[in-house]
């Protein structure tokens, strides 16, 4: 049998990837992904919703018996079967789901309303400690898979495996549970803000954008401004931001409208024209759409204020 890693399976591309591509970029992920698995001891990924792929495969802190697991066709495709039930599963909080081998693995949706735009995923650990009996039995389900062959250096990463207590487990799921929930409180800023640009254009069509939010920006202003086509910036516009024209528009005029709700003084529609809407039903719909929630709602519900 070849225990060697395949490589990454390609996924097609699912309706948040846009913004789990900016989160995955984020510094306020990547620390966390840092402090958690220097901490923890678990691998973290971040991916998709509907995303086809192996996540925690390549982690520094992957399992051993699971990453020589990986390099099995008949195992590897229960491996995909499972990454498909845990995200089907855990629709409205953390899911762990048990593997064959007896592994655990979890998912925590982070949720902006009812949309679902990607998933923190740890595990690869078992709830009981491993016994020649469990070893046994794990022996006679490969075979049924019809894997077969160097059992000893299986029999050693198996053996090898994390084990954690229930209690212990839980306790890790509770806080990537608050943190989804603290990324999709900032999904939105991380789209706008933590963007690079190297296009001089482009930072300069950004600059005239936050300079007159409150205005009637057109793209066929901001690419006159640029010397561009209207066509050709947004293009380029994309490119640069991973972002459309209009979408970054619509983001970082609700962004104003945030910080302008922490104000109990003003009304919702007077934040909304001075943000640059031109009617309520454009602001409410677009609010719902980027926040999940009617901005009434999001000003009253008490919350925590996170900055990225």
């Amino acid at each position: 049998m070849n225990f060697s890693t395949l490589g990454p399976v390609a996924a097609p591309e699912a309706p948040g990837d846009n913004v789990i591509a900016h989160l995955l970029r984020s510094v306020i992920f990547r620390d966390y992904q840092k402090a958690f698995e220097a901490t923890i001891g678990l691998p973290l990924a971040l991916r998709s919703a509907g995303s086809f792929q192996f996540p925690l495969h390549g982690s520094k802190n992957t399992n051993p018996f699971c990453a020589l697991m990986a390099g099995t066709n008949q195992t590897c495709a229960a491996c995909l079967q499972l990454q498909q039930r845990v995200e089907l599963e855990a629709t409205f909080g953390a899911r762990t789901i048990k593997c064959f081998a007896g592994l655990n693995e979890s998912a925590v949706p982070i949720r902006v309303g009812d949309k679902i735009l990607g998933y923190l995923q740890t595990g690869q650990i078992l709830l009981q400690e491993p016994t020649a009996a469990s070893f046994r039995s794990l022996r006679r389900e490969l075979a049924g898979r019809g894997v077969a062959g160097e059992f000893p250096q299986l029999r050693a990463a198996y053996f090898r495996t994390r084990v954690m207590t229930k209690s212990q487990y839980d306790s890790v799921l509770k806080l990537l549970s608050i943190f989804a929930q603290h990324l999709a409180a900032l999904s939105n800023q991380v789209m706008v803000r933590e963007i690079v640009i190297d296009d001089p254009v482009i930072a300069r069509a950004r600059a005239y954008i936050a300079e007159h939010l409150s205005e009637q920006v057109t793209l066929r202003d901001v690419a006159r401004l640029a010397h561009r086509s209207t066509c050709y910036f947004c293009k380029t516009f994309k490119q640069a931001t991973g972002l459309t024209f209009g979408d970054y528009l619509a983001r970082m005029r609700i962004e104003s409208v945030k910080r302008m709700l922490l104000s109990p003084n003003k009304r919702v529609s007077e934040i909304a024209f001075a943000a640059g809407f031109q009617s309520l039903s454009q602001f409410n719909r677009t609010f719902r759409r980027i926040e999940g929630r009617s901005p009434m709602v999001w000003r009253d519900k008490p919350r925590i204020i996170f900055a990225a």
